[in-house]
């Protein structure tokens, strides 16, 4: 496929009128401001259109999509423990499958290809994440409260099961990753042993930190030590590690961060709705941390609309840490494209650049919000809205364009995803 005449976010971030992209072979196989020589395929108009890197959704439940407004107006904890934690418990294979393609079309729809998932259920979510056409980085979320061997608990049996299974399968779309949900729902044991089963198979880690001012504090009342420095010293950061949310960090926490060359999801409009607060992103660029973006689940958001997360992300530090010049424009798409990318481990990917892969969209810049253009980087931060994006491409394939989704049917997606929805609701 070839883009023709159509304006790009070059590798720097930089627009670039009346260009030619080629894909080939799943990847970008020339950029120029002249016609490539041989042929690729279907030409593409680019007029009033903008090519740029897709988004890399750096923490999701994919599944939860079945609780979108679910549960409303609650603090974290109230929100766990009277709504979502007893919906889960009602929650099939089907449910989760049908759960996850929802968030797949969803997530096509905005421009995101690729998400960093916690969750269970994860044959189901491999095949849902597979039939979409989409990335993911799969993870079982570990929980333990007693203090059991780990390995004698099914989830752990799970994750295992999944990496071998799935890591790098459907051509290195999906990865499977290790999970600790938090240090409140899991021993010091646990933590050991899933970090060690990661450092020994070359996997990744994922785990939510210091989301909540209580969870912060308690964990250094239990153990003499903020959620980063516990696991830091457990070693879960010794292998490449995602952490979600990082609102509460202190201290020493962002130079460990740096360190051990942790990616932070930070995860703006869940983070606002839960009260949770705001994560102090300015600090972490000045300690030159990779930093990401996450949507967390719509059941506490309540959508997949990058845009919509990339404009809180920078507004919100601005506001938060009463700096007008915290977060830029180019910063924040980065941090929602290849800085994503590098958290999951696709290091050849998040970028208009030849050579690397083809997960690309296309933007109608042709909007009277979106001019004058002053700055392309500004307006897309601050003006584009989601439904702004006309086509969604993964590894070179088109997986939506204008409506139309290429992989999946959208309408027995919806149908199912509610008939699942409400045959939990029917059994609580």
């Amino acid at each position: 496929m070839i883009f023709n005449n159509i304006t790009i976010l070059d590798e720097n971030f930089a627009a670039q009128e009346d260009m030619y992209v080629a894909v080939k072979d799943e990847k970008i196989a020339y950029i120029g401001k002249e016609r490539p020589d041989g042929y690729y395929g279907r030409c593409y108009d680019g007029r009033g259109k903008l090519l740029m890197p897709a988004f890399y959704n750096s923490h999701g439940h994919s599944p939860m999509s079945l609780m979108r407004g679910y549960g409303e107006n609650m603090a974290l904890q109230d929100w766990l423990s009277k709504r979502i934690f007893p919906f889960e418990e009602k929650l099939t294979g089907e449910a989760v499958y049908w759960g996850t393609m929802l968030s797949m079309a969803e997530s096509a729809r905005f421009g995101i290809v690729s998400t960093t998932d916690m969750y269970y259920f994860l044959d189901d979510m491999a095949a849902a994440v597979s039939k979409a056409g989409m990335k993911s980085n799969l993870s079982r979320g570990i929980v333990q409260f007693d203090d059991s061997n780990p390995w004698e608990m099914v989830s752990m049996a799970e994750m295992k099961k999944a990496f071998e299974k799935y890591h790098n399968s459907c051509g290195g779309k999906i990865k499977i990753d290790m999970c600790i949900h938090g240090e409140y729902t899991s021993k010091p044991e646990t933590v050991k042993a899933v970090a060690e089963y990661a450092k020994a198979v070359g996997g990744n880690m994922h785990i939510h930190i210091s989301e909540t001012q209580s969870e912060h504090l308690d964990c250094k009342e239990r153990h003499g030590k903020t959620p980063v420095r516990y696991f830091a010293d457990l070693g879960a950061w010794d292998v490449p590690a995602t952490a979600a949310h990082c609102v509460w960090i202190e201290g020493e926490d962002f130079d460990i961060l740096k360190e051990k060359n942790v990616t932070v999801a930070s995860n703006p409009a869940s983070n606002l709705k839960l009260a949770s607060g705001v994560c102090n992103v300015p600090e972490l660029l000045r300690k030159g941390v990779n930093v990401a973006i996450g949507t967390d689940s719509v059941a506490s958001n309540n959508n997949l609309n990058f845009f919509e997360e990339m404009k809180l992300f920078a507004m919100t530090s601005k506001m938060m840490y009463k700096d007008p010049t915290a977060v830029t424009p180019v910063e924040t798409l980065r941090a929602a494209t290849v800085n994503g990318a590098r958290g999951q481990g696709r290091f050849d990917c998040g970028l208009v650049k030849e050579g690397f892969k083809a997960d690309l969209i296309v933007l109608d810049i042709d909007k009277p919000y979106m001019s004058p253009v002053h700055s392309l980087a500004t307006n897309l931060v601050y003006s584009a809205v989601g439904t702004d994006v006309e086509l969604t491409m993964a590894d070179g394939e088109i997986l939506y364009e204008n409506g139309e989704y290429k992989k999946l049917d959208i309408e027995a997606t919806m149908f199912n995803a509610q008939k699942a929805t409400t045959a939990i609701l029917k059994a609580l």
